[in-house]
């Protein structure tokens, strides 16, 4: 009889890790933070041996309002009690009719949108790819634009759209069909980006199907679009006839400040991708925002078995009542995002470890360092001191700070001061030359 003990198997002989021996060699991120985690609460994760551990990913900007918010699990935990759907295809539910209502009334009227949402598979990638589709679609022309840096996702068409390697090196694919042009951080000014966006949408190859675009790159290196490049790329879509895609995984649910990442530079995009922290609680929910005029789908056309995950509309509906009724959260973003930067400014980097200032919006922030290497090293030494921090960029070479939107001031300032200590371990080793590439074995 086998006998599960935390991540043991006891065989009566003797104990084998049945992670590292059965898990595929694709994993990662237990490469990066070698603990077996056991329960989670706000900002806040603990290992099966009892140790806590301060969370400044969030699953990548799922876990926007923190790991299970009580009120969400009770819901969760109600409904199943109910007997309502776990699965329900797209099928008309209740706990659909009450996700889709919150996100009309508490969202996207108070804005002055007008979306048609479509429930696509569930992850990002997914929605990213029944965007590009829709505007082929609608448009009847093939090719996309889209930016140096940008990640959109893992499959066929997402992948080919993106322009980073990905933490494991794996190859992005660039098909005949796409376009790439420089982001505004990889060209010479804001005047070279626009002119060269302009090119790809009214050149001699005609106008493009679409534009996909994140206003603020996340795997990319944390890289923001300015508000003008924005602007004016909407208007070099309209004027052209593409459709802007803002894909919005990452960036949006608050992630800058405003639920949606493009408000604050007046942007009203033809199609909008959401996914991550869209269910509040990190359950898997992806779904696309399509204008009107752009829903030509024909029923069936675009299908998946997973086109609903119940249980994430039933927390995703909770969590926009609960956090976007007002502006409140959006006030506390940008707040504490301030507070973050400042303090991140105060960095002591005499061992030469960073290549840049702070950059980014909201919680959604990054530090340029020397290298991968450098960046690697720098979080590794932060999750020995019980911090969990990511890097990112083409080169692996920037540290994303991406805590949940509830976390606390002391919080922040508890973060910061384990990064500092971490900085000056890896400037010691750095300024020892000793600094090598350190990528999960």
């Amino acid at each position: 009889m086998l006998v599960r003990t935390g991540g043991q198997v006891d065989e009566g002989g003797g104990s084998v890790d049945v992670l590292e021996t059965y898990e595929s060699r694709v994993r990662y991120y237990c490469r990066r933070w070698p603990a077996v985690f056991a329960r989670a609460e706000g900002a806040r994760l603990y290992d099966e041996d009892g140790r806590e551990y301060l969370d400044f990913f969030a699953g990548a900007a799922t876990l926007n309002y923190g790991h299970n918010p009580p009120e969400l699990v009770e819901a969760v935990i109600d409904y199943l009690r109910s007997g309502g759907l776990v699965h329900g295809l797209d099928t008309a539910t209740v706990a659909k009719r009450e996700f889709v209502r919150a996100l009309s009334d508490v969202v996207l009227a108070p804005r002055g949108l007008d979306y048609r949402i479509q429930f696509t598979g569930p992850t990002g990638t997914s929605a990213v790819e029944a965007a590009l589709r829709v505007a082929r679609k609608a448009t009847g022309r093939r090719r996309v634009v889209c930016l140096t840096g940008a990640y959109h996702g893992m499959t066929v068409d997402s992948i080919a759209v993106s322009d980073i390697s990905g933490p494991a090196g794996l190859p992005t694919l660039d098909p005949a069909g796409v376009t790439r042009v420089p982001h505004e951080m990889d060209a010479p000014g804001t005047e070279h980006a626009l002119a060269a966006l302009a090119s790809a949408l009214d050149g001699p190859d005609g106008a493009p199907a679409a534009f996909v675009v994140e206003t603020l790159q996340g795997e990319g290196g944390v890289r923001p679009l300015s508000a003008r490049y924005l602007s004016e790329a909407q208007a070099l879509c309209r004027r052209t006839g593409t459709i802007l895609i803002v894909d919005d995984i990452q960036a949006g649910g608050g992630r800058t400040g405003p639920f949606f990442s493009f408000e604050s530079a007046g942007l009203r995009p033809d199609v909008v991708c959401l996914s991550k922290s869209i269910s509040g609680l990190g359950l898997p929910l992806s779904l696309v925002l399509i204008a009107p005029e752009l829903d030509v789908w024909a029923p069936g056309e675009h299908s998946g078995t997973f086109r609903g995950n119940q249980l994430a509309f039933v927390t995703g509906a909770l969590a926009i009542r609960r956090w976007w009724r007002t502006e409140h959260l959006r006030r506390e973003v940008e707040r504490k995002s301030a507070l973050l930067a400042e303090e991140l400014s105060t960095l002591d980097d005499d061992g030469g470890c960073l290549a840049g200032p702070v950059r980014g919006r909201g919680l959604l922030l990054g530090l340029p360092c020397r290298s991968r290497g450098v960046a690697d090293l720098v979080a590794r030494y932060a999750f020995e001191q019980g911090l969990l921090l990511e890097t990112c960029g083409r080169d692996g070479e920037v540290l994303k700070l991406c805590p949940p939107l509830t976390v606390t001031d002391a919080e922040l300032r508890r973060g910061v001061g384990t990064l500092a200590a971490a900085l000056r371990r890896a400037g010691d080793r750095h300024g020892a030359g000793q600094v090598v590439a350190v990528r999960p074995g």
